[in-house]
Formats: C-alpha cells, sequence, structure tokens
C-alpha cells in the first residue's frame, strides 16, 4: 500500500524517532533498577527483559500472573464468537459429524440470518508434530463463481492441555483474539472470485482486521461477562484492570525499536545496489549505526534467520507491512472508541468496507469507505503514547 520503497521508508522513520527516545527513557528506568540493586553493570540486550519486568512491577505494580487466573481458554474462546455475533451478526453451533485431524480439535458451524456461512476448526492444544505459534488456516475459500462455497477456516495455538480449566496469559488472549481476526476476514468474505476473496489481500493489509479485531478483547462488555476467575467465577476487578490499562504503553520503545530495526535493514538492504557483493556483517552494523539504534535492543529478526525476508518473498521488502497494519488499526479504533465499539451502524460499515470486500476493491480504496478520508498516520502515535510531531 505504500507504493514506493522512500514512503514506506518515510513511515518507519517518522516512527523511529520517537521510538528511540522513548526506549532510551526505558534504558534510563532499567539502569536506575541495576546500579540499586549494584549489578555493577550497564544494561546489555541480553539483560533488557530481564529488568524490563523488575520496572513494570515497580513503576505499575503489574504482575501478569495477577491476571492469569481470569483469562480461561474456553471462556477467551467463547468472548471471541460472542463478540462477532455482536459485530457481525454471526452465531457459532459446535458440530459433531465433521472429520476433524485430532480429537482435541472441535468444530463450528458458522451462522448468519440462520444461513450456513462456513465452517470454524480450532485446535488450541500443543502436540507432537504440530508446528509452533498461533496462526489462522484457509481449507476452503469463499466464491460465488459458479455457485456459492462457503469458506472452511480454523484457528490453530499450542497451548498446554490440562485436566481442569487452562489459563493463558495476557498476551495469549490478545493473540487468540488477532488471530480470530484472520477467521473472521476469511468467514466474512462475500465476493465473485476466490482469488479475491477473504484474506487474499496485499500484505499490508491483511493484518488491519486481526490487529483491529485484539481490540475487542479490552471492551468491558467481553471483560466482565468472559473474564472470570477460574475458581470463583468472579469478574476481574477493576483496580486490576486499570493496573492493565495504565501499563499499556509499557516497553513500547522497545517493542518498537526491536521491531523496526528490522524493517529498516530490510528496506535498507533490498534497495541496495544490486551489482556489489554485501558483506551480511558489515551491512547490518552500519545500517544500525547509520540510523542511531540503542546499542541495548538489537533487531528483532538476525539477518541469518530473518525468515520473513530470506527464505521467501513474502515479506522481504515489506517486513515494515505490520507498521503499516498498526497505522491503520490504531486510525480505525479511534473511529470505534468514539461511537462504541458495538456500535451496529459503524460495524456495518467495516463489514461492508473492509470485511466482506476481499481484495476486490483497493485496500486504500476500501479504507477511504470505512474512514471517510485517508488514513491519519499519527493515529500509530497516539496509540504508542509517541508525541505527534
Amino acid at each position: 500500500m505504500a507504493k514506493t520503497p522512500d514512503a514506506a521508508m518515510a513511515l518507519c522513520m517518522k516512527v523511529w524517532k520517537a521510538a528511540v527516545a522513548r526506549a532510551r527513557e526505558e534504558i534510563a528506568d532499567m539502569q536506575k533498577v541495576a546500579d540499586a540493586e549494584k549489578a555493577g553493570h550497564k544494561i546489555e540486550p541480553w539483560d533488557y527483559r530481564f529488568y524490563a519486568e523488575k520496572v513494570r512491577k515497580a513503576k505499575y505494580d503489574l504482575d501478569q500472573n495477577e491476571v492469569k487466573p481470569y483469562l480461561q481458554l474456553d471462556k477467551m474462546r467463547e468472548a471471541m464468537m460472542w463478540a462477532a455475533g455482536q459485530l457481525y451478526g454471526l452465531s457459532f453451533v459446535q458440530v459433531h459429524d465433521v472429520p476433524v485431524c485430532q480429537p482435541d480439535v472441535t468444530v463450528y458451524e458458522v451462522m448468519r440470518d440462520g444461513k450456513h456461512a462456513g465452517l470454524w476448526y480450532f485446535d488450541p492444544y500443543a502436540r507432537d508434530g504440530k508446528q509452533s505459534g498461533a496462526w489462522m488456516n484457509e481449507y476452503r475459500t469463499q466464491e460465488n463463481l459458479q455457485q456459492p462455497v462457503a469458506p472452511i477456516v480454523s484457528n490453530n495455538a499450542n497451548f498446554v492441555k490440562a485436566s481442569g480449566a487452562v489459563l493463558i496469559s495476557w498476551d495469549d488472549a490478545r493473540t487468540m483474539f488477532h488471530e480470530f481476526g484472520h477467521a473472521l476476514h476469511g468467514l466474512n468474505s462475500s465476493v465473485h472470485y476466490p482469488s479475491l476473496a477473504g484474506t487474499s489481500v496485499k500484505r499490508d493489509f491483511v493484518e488491519f482486521p486481526s490487529q483491529l479485531n485484539e481490540h475487542w478483547l479490552t471492551t468491558p462488555e467481553v471483560l466482565n461477562k468472559f473474564a472470570l476467575h477460574y475458581q470463583t467465577g468472579a469478574p476481574i476487578p477493576a483496580a486490576l484492570l486499570a493496573k492493565v490499562e495504565k501499563a499499556k504503553h509499557f516497553n513500547q520503545g522497545f517493542s518498537t525499536v526491536e521491531y523496526l530495526a528490522a524493517a529498516i535493514y530490510d528496506l535498507k538492504i533490498h534497495t541496495a545496489p544490486a551489482d556489489k557483493p554485501i558483506d551480511a556483517t558489515e551491512f547490518e552494523q552500519r545500517t544500525m549505526k547509520e540510523i542511531g539504534c540503542p546499542p541495548e535492543i538489537v533487531m528483532r529478526h538476525r539477518p541469518t534467520q530473518f525468515g520473513h525476508i530470506f527464505s521467501g518473498d513474502g515479506y522481504s521488502a515489506g517486513y515494515y507491512n505490520y507498521l503499516w497494519a498498526d497505522t491503520l488499526t490504531a486510525d480505525a479504533a479511534e473511529a470505534f472508541a468514539k461511537a462504541g465499539f458495538y456500535n451496529k451502524q459503524l460495524a456495518k460499515r467495516l463489514y461492508d468496507s473492509i470485511m466482506s470486500v476481499g481484495n476486490s476493491i483497493p485496500p486504500d480504496e476500501a479504507f477511504r469507505r470505512f474512514r471517510g478520508r485517508n488514513v491519519d498516520t499519527n493515529a500509530l502515535m497516539r496509540d504508542r503514547g509517541f508525541p505527534v510531531g
């Protein structure tokens, strides 16, 4: 969607300056902790997460283990389906007469207005031979070419199965909503050609619906109804939620710098002169020096294992895509924050403009139809708590 390397780099560098400034503040906070403990050393990249958690507890009085008892896997699954019903009129009914690859996989018929809209497979548990991480699969793509064909999609994760309630972290719950956003993109598709359906959109647009869907996790309607203590059934306390909200911008400098360092490296190496050999180590070191990367932070993916851009062409010269998707998401989320996250009129506009059209219209035009204007890139700065210059 950026259309030119220069435009992509301009967005990256706009955010980079603010992110580095915030990261230096975070590093100073961690150094104070290390000095108070008489650690006797300067913060290094391998120290970052260790001391960041100490700062989190000291500055925000938030221990992630406080939140976990209120986040049951089954309840979060119910929360996702409930929110999808409120937004898109979808209902999910578990079915038992379809084949599954493993007994832990559950299948739901997805209905809209009493009519079949697709199937959703949920495969949450780790097992031998299963790839790591969390992701969405599309087994059958929606189309109306010769006859209506409903989509079949899945969400997959690697939680450890337990005899009782499976408790997950706040980050895991957010990831569930994220991946379910991809599933909803596939399930809501309503186009003619399968090649244009669902998630078959530009790389920097495909993450937009999924990242936007993360915002429904934090709505009071979801938390009060589904974030229930696994033993008492009590909803998550308001005081604990306030801590979570207060810590929203915690470590944003680190996470943004870590990611952007890799995204900028990707753009630079793919626009380097093709007629000259590149020394990988020297190029990385020179690039980080040129952009002023704090020495306490290294690229999220070092070049030798940067699979996104070197194992294929999926994200080569396009790792910045996540930042552009974040920008679209931040702007769209501001619209819902103003109108209400369950505003029926705005939800219908999201469905009509984004979720149902796939790649049948250009993504920049799709966003304009939803928002009524081009994306406001300052929305990303506001979302991350960075100053808007």
